[in-house]
């Protein structure tokens, strides 16, 4: 996930589903009946900002009033729940400021038993890939909405690397649609998918189980050498999947390597990965060697780097963090051209009602 630090508007894609009528639809389709979302918005500016939260309807009306709040400068806001938005709203939510913000939202089951985060886009893009996709993979499912970021009408169409597609939608300005993977017909439980869009689109993701929910927001380039900076494995039982997806037009072979910070020896992974396809790593790896070198059922804890990409398509992949049974977070790839001296975190915490927070550069 390419986040960008220096531009004005940021969109962000909310989903809260909170009515009886509206959860018992949706119900059908994910694992929980009801979920809520709120938003973590940080200036990145040392002047006040000033900043607009818009909702709209999936038929691309406005829902409620606008927010229209002040945030200090270097400073950052919490919106939980939105309070301008209707009962049992469901839809998108567009942030304006007239300084440069970043923002994540976090989506959670109703009753607070499990939650995710994702990034908020600064921009949309004709093309977006989404590389870990599920229909019934041991317990897990997913679904994703595309928020439509231009001013006119967008007509959108979805294709899935096990050869399935996703019936042409047409989404209003600002509004967003949902696509449920367990309303859907697929011939493969994990998948990865590309929406293309005649407007500039933004995607969120949604994985979940009975227990767990991993989100992450939909790519809209790739790189030919990406990085993720926390891997685990037999790590207190945390492991970690990467799902790399080749978002260019040929197949490639591509080599993940295995860097340890605190834990482990360094190892690298092969995979051949088919356009608009994807492919899972570092859980085989670690577990029972796959098509790596790594030492099975070691620990490890380090960070991993695409050293290799045979035919230099362009890849983009998600990292997730599993302890089975108690919680999962997700992040997005890296582009190393596009590090910078300074990172944003819009939300970190201490000893919050339990919550704290870790990271890895």
């Amino acid at each position: 996930m390419k986040m960008k630090l220096r531009l004005p508007i940021v969109m962000v894609l909310v989903m809260v589903l909170a009515l009886a009528l509206t959860a018992g639809a949706m119900a059908q389709n994910t694992k929980f009946p009801a979920y809520v979302s709120g938003i973590q918005v940080a200036n990145l500016q040392n002047e006040p900002a000033t900043v607009t939260l818009a909702a709209y309807n999936p038929d691309g009306t406005k829902n409620g009033s606008d927010i229209v709040d002040t945030i200090p400068g270097n400073g950052s806001k919490t919106y939980f729940p939105l309070g301008n938005v209707s009962d049992g709203f469901s839809g998108s939510v567009i942030i304006s400021s007239d300084k440069n913000v970043a923002a994540i939202s976090n989506i959670l089951s109703s009753d607070f038993h499990a939650g995710a985060s994702y990034v908020g886009r600064s921009a949309g893009a004709n093309e977006v890939q989404l590389p870990l996709l599920n229909k019934d993979n041991s317990g897990f499912t997913t679904w994703f909405s595309e928020q439509n970021a231009s001013t006119d009408e967008a007509t959108v169409n979805v294709t899935y690397s096990d050869g399935t597609t996703a019936a042409e939608r047409t989404i209003q300005p600002g509004a967003a649609a949902v696509y449920y993977q367990n309303a859907e017909t697929h011939t493969s439980p994990v998948f990865a998918g590309t929406v293309s869009s005649d407007k500039p689109i933004v995607a969120a993701a949604i994985q979940e189980s009975s227990d767990i929910i991993f989100s992450y927001t939909g790519f809209t380039g790739g790189a030919t050498d990406p990085v993720f900076p926390l891997i685990n494995a037999n790590n207190a039982n945390y492991q970690t999947g990467l799902q790399i997806q080749n978002a260019g037009a040929q197949a490639t072979d591509v080599t993940v390597s295995y860097t340890p910070s605190t834990a482990g020896t360094a190892c690298t992974e092969t995979q051949t990965i088919a356009p608009g396809a994807s492919a899972t790593y570092a859980l085989a790896a670690f577990a029972n060697g796959g098509n790596s070198n790594c030492a099975p059922g070691a620990t490890f804890i380090g960070s991993a780097a695409v050293t290799g990409n045979s035919t230099s398509q362009p890849l983009v992949g998600i990292g997730n963090q599993l302890l089975a049974g108690i919680n999962g977070e997700a992040y997005g790839s890296f582009d190393p051209a596009g590090a910078t001296s300074v990172v944003v975190m819009p939300l970190i915490m201490d000893r919050n009602s339990g919550y704290f927070t870790g990271f890895n550069l």
